[in-house]
This record gives structure tokens, sequence and C-alpha cells, in this order.
């Protein structure tokens, strides 16, 4: 028998039995007990025997989702299965019709781990819906993190999401706090960031040994409190010093936590090149043996991927704990206050010449209308297209390195949703205005990556493809995080967190110009056990995610 049919017959095989002093009435216990599977004991169930069920009954499931292609990328399962879930975690995966109070059918739909971000920025309620109608179950703040971690996680979940939420320590954050004296306390949002580029001393400036210290005892802080990695955003402060990245490096070690970075220069042109700056990341991972995490390297490295990929590879070939992301656009959203948007030549170190691929809310901007925004409104929100790969087969092939690295997580980078005066979306909104505004990959990123890599273009295998979008993106967070090793997996005593969409429609919907259009193609999006996306529909007052935290 070969591995890939021993696996899969140990997948069909883990079907968890119930306590027949539950489920009895009505019910005929099967003649052979299935065999349990040790991860099941997590789901805290009463198990005893195998149930076989006679037709029409109620089983003994929560939900059940029926006829639907699964696909697991960890055990390689790829075959059409019925799925049994109790109380939020997966509980049986069988060839057999399974019963239970709620019926999904999946007939002609994938069934999928929910989609995994590691770097989404919208963590607001609009934000995280619109998540949802792409596929996404959980999306964490991991580049630029926030401060305080106790008031980020408290708010929201006094608020509620229908998608799992985390955040990391920020770095920036602190920064910010330390080296500006007059700046208004953290709030643990990111219109505090925003408000942030209205000063620049944070984003120069090398600090003094005190200044130091008071930097690294709050982002030391933020990991107490729970944050779940390290957030440099070095891109947004090139000033930093190298001794301060190294202590950074090094309290990563310290708590075996990965640091997710936003390199610190984006040029195609030495000195100060993403090229530079990539080889500082993975020389510090080398010297202090931290995980340290490149968030979208399409965006850090653009016109310069070939050189970039090809260094990621020779570093991950002698054992550097380094790990990559990207998203499916050639196009990036960022602050126009930005350290790398400013100075003459700051768009010709980008390859480009052009400042019309600069857009505010959709239109093409002038050199002078973004030095005039920078001045007056420096948080501004835009959008800057360093690809055309919708046009040209070089930038695609370009942009391929990025998404198709091996190993590689996908990643939205996915922005707040803002009115039309520029104002981030918050609170119960829905749907959103039809103002409303943000980088497309904030509604379609992962649904664009399915859509044209794994349907269109065939460019790699559903299954490959699936494991970039929620194992990989589990795997590298899980050792800091033991929460993720339930996620991103169809597996018994996983968590429930799971997809079904339809291969011939999953397509992003969102264009640059009209980007608030939701992802197509997501029948069902099950959160923690819970529907909250139901026939295409969303469930209005459904709010079933969770933490994702470090033990405080």
């Amino acid at each position: 028998m070969s591995n890939k049919n021993a696996t899969e017959n140990r997948v069909v095989d883990q079907q968890v039995g119930v306590s027949r002093r539950k489920f009895m009435s009505g019910l005929a216990v099967a003649a052979a007990a299935t065999p349990l599977v040790s991860i099941a004991g997590d789901l805290d169930l009463d198990l005893g025997e195998a149930i076989a069920l006679k037709p029409n009954e109620k089983g003994p499931y929560d939900v059940v989702i029926l006829n639907g292609r699964v696909i697991d990328p960890e055990t390689k399962l790829d075959a059409v299965r019925n799925l049994g879930i109790i109380k939020g975690r997966i509980a049986a995966i069988s060839e057999k019709t399974l019963q239970g109070a709620k019926v999904i059918d999946a007939s002609n739909l994938i069934v999928a781990p929910g989609f995994i971000d590691l770097h989404a920025h919208g963590q607001q309620l609009p934000a995280a819906w619109m998540q949802a109608f792409d596929g996404v179950t959980t999306a964490l703040e991991l580049e630029s993190g926030v401060l305080p971690i106790d008031m980020a996680y408290r708010d929201v979940a006094e608020e509620g999401r229908p998608i799992n939420y985390g955040f990391g320590a920020s770095w920036a954050f602190a920064r910010a706090l330390v080296l500006e004296k007059d700046i208004p306390p953290a709030t643990g949002k990111m219109s505090w960031f925003q408000q942030a580029f209205s000063y620049t001393n944070w984003q120069n400036s090398i600090p003094t040994d005190q200044e130091l210290e008071r930097i690294l005892a709050l982002v030391e802080e933020g990991i107490s409190q729970g944050g779940i990695g390290i957030s440099i955003n070095a891109g947004y402060a090139p000033g930093m010093g190298r001794k301060e990245y190294y202590q950074l490096s090094k309290m990563a070690k310290k708590y075996n936590m990965p640091t997710f970075t936003h390199d610190r220069y984006m040029s195609v042109l030495e000195p100060q090149s993403s090229f530079e700056a990539l080889g500082e990341q993975i020389g510090l991972a080398a010297i202090t043996g931290a995980h340290m995490h490149v968030c979208h390297i399409n965006s850090v490295s653009n016109r310069d991927l070939k050189a970039g990929t090809d260094l990621l590879k020779e570093a991950q070939a002698k054992g550097i704990p380094v790990t990559v992301e990207s998203y499916s656009y050639g196009a990036f959203s960022t602050a126009i206050g930005a350290e790398f948007m400013r100075g003459d030549d700051w768009l010709q170190r980008f390859g480009n010449t052009d400042y019309g691929t600069v857009e505010l809310l959709g239109k093409p901007m002038t050199k002078q209308s973004i030095i005039d925004l920078q001045e007056t409104a420096p948080g501004s929100p835009i959008n800057f297209h360093f690809l055309s790969e919708d046009k040209s087969a070089e930038d695609q092939a370009l942009l391929d390195l990025a998404v198709l690295y091996p190993g590689g997580a996908i990643a939205s980078d996915g922005m707040p949703w803002l009115d039309g005066k520029g104002t981030i979306l918050e609170g119960d909104i829905w749907p959103l205005p039809a103002d409303a505004f943000a980088h497309p990959r904030s509604s379609g990123c992962f649904s664009r990556f399915v859509h044209k890599w794994i349907v269109e273009r065939e460019s790699i295998s559903l299954l490959d493809g699936l494991a970039k979008t929620s194992l990989i993106p589990a795997n590298i967070i899980s050792e800091a995080v033991p929460q993720m090793k339930k996620k991103g997996r169809i597996q018994v005593g996983c968590d429930a967190d799971i997809i079904c969409f339809d291969y011939n429609k999953i397509k992003d919907m969102g264009t640059f110009t009209e980007p608030a259009q939701q992802a197509a193609g997501h029948q069902f999006v099950m959160v923690n056990g819970q529907l909250v996306i139901d026939n295409n529909q969303r469930v209005e007052g459904k709010l079933p995610g969770q933490a994702i935290r470090r033990n405080v």
C-alpha cells in the first residue's frame, strides 16, 4: 500500500465514538468499534464505541458536512468525505453518511481548512466580515502589531468578531511612544498608528541607550500580555539602529516566537536596497537563531524579486530559520507619509518613473499632489502599482516568484476600510457604504490566489495551493502559539474552521476603483463550528471568533 493510501485510510477511520448513555435511544451499536485517535480526547467528550445510524435519524453531531471534496494539506487527503462537528471541533471524517442537528450539503464544493491570514491590518468588524467572505477564518495583525496588547484584545472581545483574531507586540508603536514626547497614549488600534505619521522623529532617529531600553521594555510588556509575535515595521522607521534590530531578534529567540518584519528598505537600487535589507534580516536570524518572517516579499523586493527569492532559498537551504509570505497583487497600500515615499528619487528607487501609478481613492496622483498630501495628511492610505502583472508577462513572472515561493504563505496585508472622507469604518456597519475604500486585497486576496493561480492558470495544484493559505501559515506561528496546531487542517480533533467553496466560481470581485465587493464562490464559512456565511449569505449577529493569544 502506498504512503498516500495508508494515510487516507487512517483519516477515513478517524470517526469518534459517542457515549451510549447520551445517544443510545434509537441507535444501534456498530458490531465492531472504530479505533479512536488520541487527539480526539482533546474534545472533552465522553467517548465510547462508534455509532451506526439508522436512516433519517438525527445523529450525535452538532453539524455534519456531507458529500464535499475534502482537502487536508497535511495528510494529503483529497477525496469525497463527510464531516461531523461537535463543540467546535471536527469529530468525524468518514465515507459513511453522518447525521446531526444541522446538515450542510457540500455536493460539488471543495471542503477545506479556513484561510489563515498572518498579515491583516483591517481588524475592525466591517473588515472582518469582508475577510469572512474571502474564506478567511483567522486574521492576525502581525506585521505592524499594536500596543497595548491587553487593550486590543479586550476591545475586540467586547465587540465580537465573526473570525478569529490576534495581535503581535508592536516595535513601531513602542518606538513612537518613546521617541515622540507629545504623542497621545496608544489605543491598540491602527487609527492611532495612522496619526503617528504626523510625527517623524520615530521614523529616522537612533535612540539613546536609555530610550532603547524603554522601547524594548514596551515590546516585552506586549509579549507578557499575550502578544503572538514581535512586529517589526522597519520599512516605516528605516532610521532604526542595527543594535536595536539585534536586540529585538534576541528577544524573539528568548520567547521562541517569530519576528514579523517589513524590511528596512524597498529599493531596487543600492545602497539601501531591498536586497540589502533582506540580507540584514537573514543575517540576524543566522546569528541569533530567531525565527524571522519576511512580510510581503512581493512588495518589499518588488522589481528585484529574482535576487531576493534566490537569497532566501540559499538561506533556507543552510537551515537559517526564515519564512516568507506574499499577497496576490502587484500593488501595495501604505500611508502616503511613509519614509520610503519621501525624497526626490523615491519613485526611481522602485524602478518606476510614473507618478500616476500612485492612486488616492482609485484616482492617479501627480508628484505635486503626493507632496501636498504628505504635508497635510501623511496618514492617508494610497495604492501604488509597482508591477503591472495583468499587462506584462515579465511582471507576472516576477509576481509568481513571490506568490508561488516554495513553502511561502499567502497573506493579504489587508487594510482597514475607509468611508468617502477617509475615516476608518468601525462598529456594526453592514453592508459597507458604496464609497467604502481599501486595497482590493482587503476583500479578495485569497480568492484571487485560488482563482488566478490554481483554477485559471493551473500554476500550482489545489492541494499545494491550499497549504499556502492554511497549513503553512498555521505552522509558521504554531511553535509560539500552540492554538495554531489545531488550525489549518481537516483532521479529527482540529478546530472546525472550515470553508466550502465552488471551484468554478471562487474569485475576487473587488477592483482598485470599486474594491468593496465581496469575493465570490464561498458558499459556507464555519468558524469554531458555527456558520458565519451560510449559502453565501452573512449570518447576522453570529460572532464566534476567538482570540489567538499566548498564555498570559
